[in-house]
């Protein structure tokens, strides 16, 4: 989820205005009774839709005897057994350490954290209620905190699967995709505004590459750290979803991600209006919380806004390179604002720097 603003994209609720125009994928009646009998959960009290997420993956609450669980099956494409496993020892990992999450179910007879039926694969987590990023300074710092634990906890993590390369980093495919959107999208401006973005994009990872990421060392990180990917209660997180993006990276990848996301500032449906700077004060907090666990070296902080940049760019062009839109945004109007965005982000990076230590 690219913006935490209250007004603005809701990645969530964008996902179930489209399932509800074209459908969403749903459990037979058959096949959910055959899934469930691998699974002790006991009398089963009630069943009901979540409609969260993927419209391919559909899930289930299923208030049982035994608690409350979600039932799921994975999406064709994101139903890879290797994948899924690897995610699971991390889960599996993190959660013998009490890290916040929802615990997998293991299967009846086997204990298995996912079940294979015919050509699907099936997966039931305990249920955890909570609410959305409530967008102030003592979540957000929370936040921060909670991606360190995570850092913390897996830094020596290792199995013999290996994760997918690749980041928003230097990725060769964010250029290509700003080549390719002027193709789709008509207009002088247009054309103009991507080869802005570009020149940013390269400058920032050539930055970032300058100081020797390259060298730096990897771990597993989340990939994919940002507000819709976190419950809260009461300004705790109390639970941190999606693995699948997992993958041996520097740690400080996800942080400026993060930071990124839990900082920026959106607004209605008119971009133009959007502000250029980000929430400096939810900055600063983010960046306190993962330090209070993990400390950052200055060459990382240094990295953060270039990455920032990096980042902010890479989400915004593959949707619009694909589809010319951003969610419900037109894309050339959408690249503007990113370039505006990108641009303070670059004027104000030593500012941002100094921020991690006032």
């Amino acid at each position: 989820m690219l913006f935490s603003d209250p007004q603005a994209l809701d990645t969530g609720s964008a996902q179930q205005q489209l399932a509800a125009g074209m459908g969403r994928e749903r459990f037979g009646t058959e096949e959910l009774a055959m899934v469930l009998s691998h699974y002790d959960v006991g009398v089963i009290r009630e069943i009901r839709d979540f409609p969260r997420g993927s419209r391919k993956s559909p899930k289930l609450i299923i208030d049982a005897e035994h608690g409350a669980f979600l039932l799921k099956r994975r999406a064709r494409g994101r139903d890879d057994a290797p994948k899924v496993a690897f995610s699971h020892l991390i889960q599996l990992h993190l959660a013998a350490q009490q890290f916040p999450l929802p615990h997998l179910i293991g299967t009846r007879r086997s204990n298995s954290s996912m079940l294979h039926l015919g050509p699907n694969i099936y997966e039931l987590f305990e249920y955890i209620p909570g609410q959305g990023y409530p967008q102030t300074l003592d979540s957000t710092f929370e936040s921060g905190k909670v991606l360190a634990l995570y850092h913390k906890l897996l830094e020596n993590f290792t199995t013999d699967f290996k994760p997918a390369p690749g980041s928003f980093h230097a990725a060769p495919s964010v250029d290509q995709g700003l080549k390719h959107i002027p193709r789709i999208l008509n207009g002088v401006d247009v054309a103009a505004t991507c080869v802005q973005l570009s020149e940013l994009y390269l400058n920032a990872a050539m930055r970032v590459d300058a100081m020797g990421i390259s060298d730096w060392p990897r771990q597993i990180v989340h990939a994919d750290w940002h507000p819709g990917n976190m419950l809260f209660r009461e300004g705790r997180v109390v639970a941190v979803i999606d693995y699948d993006s997992a993958r041996l990276l520097p740690r400080i990848i996800d942080v400026a991600n993060g930071v990124l996301q839990f900082s920026i500032i959106g607004g209605d449906e008119d971009v133009s209006k959007w502000p250029e700077e980000v929430d400096a004060a939810r900055f600063k907090r983010f960046i306190k919380g993962y330090d209070e666990v993990v400390l950052l070296s200055q060459a990382e902080v240094e990295a953060i806004p270039p990455l920032m940049i990096e980042a902010l760019i890479a989400e915004a062009v593959f949707p619009i390179a694909q589809t010319g839109r951003f969610s419900r945004f037109d894309g050339a109007q959408f690249l503007k604002m990113v370039l505006r965005k990108t641009s303070w982000i670059r004027d104000h990076a030593k500012g941002l720097v100094k921020l991690t230590t006032s």
